[in-house]
């Protein structure tokens, strides 16, 4: 389960939500057929892809 918080720059996190986020970090990353680990070569495509796209951002 996926469980999103927005957070401004003028707020501060409460307990609660960082206990979950600690909490979630013990949890494992379970993959299936929808979503399949990546391999070596397609993180470095998208690690490539992602450094282009800051690139774009900054100019």
């Amino acid at each position: 389960m996926t469980k999103t918080f927005i957070i401004e720059n003028w707020q501060k996190p409460t307990k609660e939500q960082l206990e979950e986020v600690e909490e979630a970090k013990k949890s494992p990353i379970n993959f299936d057929e929808d979503c399949q680990e990546l391999s070596p070569a397609m993180v470095k495509a998208f690690r490539c892809a992602v450094v282009q796209r800051n690139r774009k951002k900054k100019a």
